[in-house]
């Protein structure tokens, strides 16, 4: 299915120190003697089958996914959309931030750069949710990391009962990171005073994450493709050990197991590194390029999950920008993939994208994809929830790859209106001087070529809506994660929500281990 080709102030001052002592000390990632390049030109575009709603459900009122213009404009969408999956609880607080992280019966709920530092308990808010349907906020984490903007770096290793974050004031930065122990999860305790908080590391960085055993921390930048390395086997005092450039554009990733591979997002697809060196602590370690997976539709690739299916190892992996959807290949042969599924809201398609174009103007520079994704359990997963920005949490049955459905979504309702004074810590208020959303151009731009979608029918009631937004939807986009028959989670506008799905779509795995990465 596959065809091969071989081929090759205080923060922004310390940002920028940083990033120069990071470049300078980096090294090229060395590509293996039969690495490839996998293009999948095959890629589908079927929807997969609609979510049967339960009594008392809100169901959306026309394509899967759609938030239309006229319920924008009507008011409608202030009322959200629910299909087997109802709210329990719900903090707004001052906004959701980007990527938040959970843990126990605790959620962290991502800072946003400059906002976090003009709300009453600055930097990381921890909500306590041991009654989910009052969760409130009881602290906040103020490490400079953690009041810099985590951005999609604030990350838990359950193994070590560790939560960090790096500084990322506005798409990439660096130098700061902090370490918590939140075996208290309610008053998580700074482990690193010195490195990395009282004095920069040299790292850049947009996103973040785990390696599984919890004994490194990896960051990875946007432009020119930096990948770093941090030692955190104590973490008090954590150490860069390893840099490297690896392509033009790094995202998030996901790393297996064992920790020897990583699956890095890269513009339109996935890098496949070999990691290993690090993981086992090499002197010099090296870190080889093994393979690269691309495709035609959708740009962006943020994160990728790796699970099992019967044993054979395969990724989750969900495109933020451009229509992609998610997509899921074997990666049994890791030179060798095989393209196994792929999930597409109907409002995804190609036919589709003018009426996204015309619904989503005016909500600024996102529309309807994925984000981050969460399995609820690494082998043989049974269901996958993820953000899908303006349409909501969406869940899906994935026991059986080739018979993928979605079973239930909650849209939140939308916080029309609201300003930076009242929520200083959404991106989606922040970038409401903008309403043009941008990041489906080339889609939607590739589709009128292809002869799928008109122009003439991206206008609409809200076409002249080019600057300043009306937030008519919320942005979803941190991991739904899985406690028993909830998802906790958090939306750029309405802060954190505890959702139930209801019981006759979903029943708790007995080794349920939610994971996202």
């Amino acid at each position: 299915m596959a065809r091969a080709r071989t081929s090759k102030g205080r923060f922004a001052a310390v940002i920028a120190i940083g990033s120069v002592i990071a470049l300078v000390g980096s090294t090229a990632v060395a590509p293996a003697a039969n690495a490839a390049n996998h293009f999948f030109g095959d890629i589908s575009d079927v929807a997969v089958p609609r979510a049967e709603c339960g009594a008392g459900s809100r169901p959306e009122r026309a394509l899967q996914g759609q938030v239309t213009a006229e319920d924008r404009n009507s008011g409608r969408s202030r009322r959200g959309y629910d299909c087997n999956l109802t709210q329990v609880g719900n903090v707004r607080g001052a906004g959701g931030g980007i990527v938040s992280a959970t843990y126990d019966h605790c959620s962290y709920t991502g800072s946003l750069f400059p906002g976090n530092n003009l709300v009453r308990q600055p930097g990381v808010q921890v909500v306590d949710v041991a009654d989910p349907s009052a969760p409130k906020v009881v602290d906040s984490l103020t490490a400079p990391a953690m009041r810099g903007g985590t951005w999609e770096t604030l990350k838990v290793n359950k193994k070590r009962k560790l939560l960090a974050a790096t500084s990322v004031p506005l798409l990439w930065g660096g130098g700061y990171f902090a370490v918590y122990d939140i075996s208290d999860c309610e008053h998580p305790r700074l482990l690193n005073h010195g490195a990395g908080t009282a004095t920069p590391l040299p790292f850049t960085s947009h996103e973040g994450g785990w390696s599984p055993d919890g004994r490194t921390y990896w960051a990875s930048g946007v432009f020119p493709g930096h990948l770093s390395a941090i030692d955190v086997s104590n973490p008090s005092s954590p150490r860069v050990i390893w840099q490297g450039l690896h392509s033009f554009l790094g995202h998030g990733f996901g790393i297996s197991p064992d920790g020897n591979r990583m699956y890095l997002s890269n513009m339109a697809g996935v890098t496949v590194l070999d990691i290993s060196s690090v993981q086992r602590r090499a002197r010099f370690p090296q870190v080889r390029h093994l393979a690269a997976y691309l495709w035609p539709d959708g740009q962006l690739n943020q994160h990728s999950i790796p699970v099992t299916y019967d044993g054979r190892p395969h990724i989750i992996t969900a495109d933020e920008g451009g229509s992609g959807g998610v997509k899921v290949f074997d990666v049994t042969r890791v030179n060798k993939p095989k393209y196994a599924a792929q999930i597409k809201l109907e409002i995804n398609l190609p036919e589709n994208l003018d009426s996204n174009l015309r619904d989503s103007m005016g909500n600024s520079l996102f529309s309807s994809n994925p984000h981050y994704c969460a399995a609820d359990r690494p082998d043989d997963p049974t269901t996958l929830a993820c953000s899908w920005e303006s349409s909501g949490i969406r869940v899906f049955d994935i026991r059986d790859l080739t018979k993928i459905r979605e079973i239930a979504y909650f849209n939140p309702p939308a916080q029309k209106n609201s300003t930076i004074a009242d929520l200083p810590n959404s991106g989606h208020v922040l970038s409401s001087i903008i309403g043009v959303p941008a990041i489906e151009f080339l889609s939607l731009g590739m589709s009128i070529v292809n002869g799928k979608a008109k122009l003439n029918d991206a206008l609409g009631p809200r076409s002249g809506m080019v600057v300043g937004g009306d937030m008519s939807t919320d942005w979803c986009f941190s991991p739904p994660e899985f406690h028993g028959s909830q998802l906790w989670t958090t939306c750029s506008d309405g802060g954190f929500y505890a959702l139930r799905l209801s019981p006759s779509v979903y029943t708790p795995p007995a080794d349920q281990e939610s994971v996202s990465g």
